[in-house]
């Protein structure tokens, strides 16, 4: 079976001015696309050959594993943007609250996370098997499905997803992120 580059649940330029159409035609044209080429070639043979990326990523190790959860990891990136941003109501905000405190210390506590997480990976808002709501780090290509738990929000924080619009100002890709992220999308997933 092979994996394929899955379309943008938006237009190339829809993300700007947060995201520059330049960022993603590389982010997602070909460093995500390179992930999935990568799967394809380590995959054939293995055990891994009819599996789902969600197997692949509770199961693997190594280069299938590392492209496995970049491909997943990046669609789900992708479809938690868009035009949104904001604060957004219902279930959710009300389970943000309880968790956090508010929602501005929810964005603080994932801001910070996003920061300060060493080198490159990925800053993950979850609900764990006991429906708690939990701000995470994952370096390099980690997931919280290997953990069990459901991913509602993440933040990509490889320099590759931020480096051609603001260098290595991280702090500032993040405080854009708020501007773009779809809380609709979260919230179906919460």
């Amino acid at each position: 079976m092979a994996f394929e580059l899955p379309p943008l649940p938006y237009e190339i330029d829809a993300l700007e001015p947060f995201i520059s159409k330049k960022t993603l035609e590389f982010h997602y044209g070909k460093h995500h696309m390179a992930y999935v080429n990568n799967l394809n070639r380590l995959v054939p043979g293995t055990a891994f050959e009819q599996s789902t990326l969600e197997d692949i990523i509770k199961k693997a190790e190594g280069g299938i594993f590392n492209n496995g959860a970049q491909v997943w990891n990046h669609t789900f990136y992708w479809n938690c943007l868009s035009g949104g941003g904001g604060e957004h109501t219902g279930r959710l905000i009300e389970a943000i609250r309880g968790s956090f405190g508010s929602f501005e210390d929810f964005k603080v506590k994932f801001t910070n996370a996003a920061v300060t997480l060493f080198g490159s990976g990925w800053t993950w808002l979850v609900k764990t098997s006991d429906g708690k709501l939990e701000i995470i780090q994952e370096s390099n290509a980690g997931n919280p499905l290997r953990k069990g738990h459901t991913p509602l929000l993440t933040c990509d924080v490889w320099e590759h997803a931020y480096y051609l619009d603001k260098q290595n100002r991280r702090l500032d890709y993040i405080n854009d992120f708020w501007n773009i992220v779809d809380w609709k999308a979260v919230e179906a997933r919460f």
